[in-house]
């Protein structure tokens, strides 16, 4: 500028620029909306050539809903009177395709005001459309899934806690609908105990202070009820560290924190069973030594009778508490199978044996039907006389005085089958389903003191079950008796049958054993003093760990028979400084106790025991612990 003078500027320089622009469509209209002129950017933008299109309507670049609305008009009329129009919107291109268009309209006038026509530019802005609609889109199906989630609360909140959005799996955990909780304190959530200590906005401070705060704790629905959450509560700042609200994500463990309270009550009934079973065998212990003392010194008959019957109570005693600590192992699937060669036939004798005295005490008829062969099978002989005597057991306690119960052992092909049969009281059909279900007894058990816990069937089952066999049971309803059987694979080949004592090497005493006793509970190791003793055996009885270790020293015993919950030195670590005396001459520590689990066994057998009883002892058992006629101790 010179002078305080504009240049001057040559207007074809201002045609060059309208001309030659090619990132706009700029043209114009005629009053009537025809096109006057055409550039480069028109033509790359539309497609057209400037032959083809100057002269016709611009409505040609309208899509047809557009024409039909007469909006090519309409944009042309609003130009006309503001004198500017814009608007975006789809438009065409000669081959038809369609882009996303930002139009400007400007009319022009002379200086008196007339209408000359019109300025008319257009941009394309299809890719700009393309990403906002896939930024949409992506905005739409992220908000579609956190709405759609119903496993998880995920909600909005402003930096004052207020709710600014709710999804579905908000109102289906914490029981609100949208519009009654947009706009309300997130502490509402909490407990009147968590309200009065603060941790609604203790939890955003931290989440402003770190930027995410995560707790456990119970949290309330609308309803009042309350339930246990997992909360995860982060702050969300702008691109320039403005604190814009917080996501909070609520996830409901009321489940799986009573699956885990239940876990752990198992395990409490796990572990009071053991105890329990520990304190029960204590007084058993002496009581079945005393019993067996008592036979082996007769003298009034009448005694005879008393201890009859103390041997049978203390007898099904035994059996309660065996069956507690199986319910334990059933549970954990812990129930461990010691597999040998077994003969069912001798089986059946020994489940006889064992409730023969019941059978006899109902006055009932027994039909005994034994194979000449002997049946071998594979399992645990102890095991499977027990699912014998809960069979046994069941049909004499559900059978009237004076009934009927069969016996009838058989081959059947690769399987051997054993029916137990009464006609007892029946099972109702209600139950047949579930009679072999823990704690399940019939409705009416004739004999209900002494009765047992209801899980005898339930562990014969699972017997039967871990040596690959099954058991049934039938009945045609109650009061037409019941039928149990019981099938197990035979085993494969010839078996031997185990070597046996003769009766006059079974009558012969037992081998003199130097023995020390020690056990706390005093009539504990009095009676097995006494029982030692009528076995013919010498015996010394302490009382508590040190002293044990001191008669070990002086009285030098071939045997001690050490019991492990001890006062002061426990049972074990007797057990290992016997060990570390031990001289030439070999000595056998064998635990008596009340701790009979697997882990029990193993813990002793690693703290230097040989062998590990569980009280009550059996006196046949320990006679041949200790050994007889000149039979080593190791």
């Amino acid at each position: 500028m010179k002078n305080g003078k504009t240049p001057r500027v040559d207007p074809r320089l201002y045609q060059l620029v309208v001309e030659q622009t090619r990132d706009y469509a700029v043209f114009l209209l005629d009053p009537k909306g025809q096109v006057m002129t055409w550039n480069l950017g028109a033509e790359r933008i539309k497609g057209y050539a400037p032959e083809e299109i100057i002269g016709r309507h611009f409505s040609a670049f309208y899509t047809r809903d557009a024409v039909e609305r007469d909006w090519p008009r309409q944009e042309l009329k609003m130009a006309t009177a503001e004198g500017r129009f814009e608007d975006e919107g789809w438009r065409v291109r000669k081959d038809g395709s369609r882009f996303w268009a930002n139009v400007v309209i400007t009319a022009l006038r002379d200086d008196d005001g007339k209408l000359l026509g019109f300025a008319k530019i257009t941009r394309d802005l299809s890719e700009r459309k393309a990403q906002e609609d896939a930024l949409r889109q992506s905005e739409d199906r992220f908000r579609l899934l956190v709405e759609g989630v119903t496993d998880y609360a995920v909600f909005m909140l402003d930096p004052e806690g207020l709710v600014s959005s709710w999804n579905a799996g908000a109102a289906r955990i914490k029981g609100y609908r949208r519009e009654e909780i947009l706009g309300k304190h997130f502490s509402r959530f909490y407990s009147a105990e968590d309200l009065e200590a603060g941790k609604p906005w203790e939890e955003l401070a931290i989440a402003r202070r770190t930027g995410r705060s995560e707790v456990e704790g119970w949290r309330i629905r609308k309803d009042g009820e309350r339930f246990w959450a997992r909360t995860i509560l982060t702050a969300l700042h702008d691109t320039e560290g403005h604190l814009r609200g917080f996501a909070k994500v609520t996830q409901d463990l009321t489940h799986r924190r009573q699956i885990e309270h239940l876990e752990k009550a198992a395990q409490n009934v796990n572990e009071f069973i053991a105890m329990l079973a520990h304190e029960l065998r204590n007084p058993l212990a002496p009581i079945r030594a005393a019993v067996d003392v008592m036979a082996r010194t007769p003298g009034d008959p009448r005694h005879e009778e008393l201890r009859r019957t103390i041997d049978r109570q203390a007898s099904q005693l035994s059996r309660i508490v065996e069956d507690m600590v199986d319910i334990s192992r059933v549970t954990r699937g812990a129930m461990a199978m010691e597999r040998s060669r077994v003969a069912m036939a001798e089986v059946v004798r020994a489940a006889l044996e064992t409730t023969r005295p019941a059978i006899e005490a109902a006055r009932h008829h027994l039909a005994l039907e034994l194979p000449a062969d002997p049946l071998w099978v594979e399992g645990d002989a102890h095991r499977l006389t027990q699912v014998v005597t809960n069979l046994l057991n069941n049909a004499a306690r559900y059978t009237p005085p004076g009934g009927r119960i069969a016996v009838r052992l058989r081959p059947d092909g690769e399987r051997m089958v054993l029916a137990v049969t009464d006609n007892g009281r029946g099972i109702a059909p209600e139950l047949i389903h579930r009679v072999f279900d823990m704690f399940v007894q019939g409705r009416h058990p004739l004999q209900r003191v002494g009765g047992g816990l209801g899980v005898g069937l339930a562990l014969a089952r699972r017997i039967a079950e871990l040596h690959g066999g099954t058991l049934e049971a039938h009945s045609e309803g109650e009061d037409k008796g019941s039928e149990f059987i019981l099938l197990l694979p035979l085993a494969l080949g010839a078996a031997q049958a185990p070597e046996e004592r003769s009766a006059a090497e079974a009558g012969k005493p037992a081998v003199p054993r130097r023995v020390l006793v020690v056990d706390d509970n005093a009539d504990a190791a009095v009676t097995l003093q006494l029982l030692l003793q009528s076995l013919g055996h010498e015996t010394h009885v302490v009382h508590d760990g040190a002293a044990a270790l001191d008669a070990a020293r002086r009285l030098e015993p071939d045997v001690v028979l050490l019991d492990i919950g001890l006062p002061g030195l426990d049972g074990y670590e007797v057990a290992r400084r016997l060990r570390e005396m031990e001289a030439a001459r070999p000595l056998r520590i064998i635990a008596v106790t009340g701790w009979g689990t697997e882990a029990d066994r193993r813990r002793s057998q690693e703290a230097g025991f040989d062998l590990h009883l569980v009280k009550p002892l059996d006196p046949e058992e320990l006679a041949q612990v200790l050994g007889r006629n000149g039979a080593t101790l190791h």
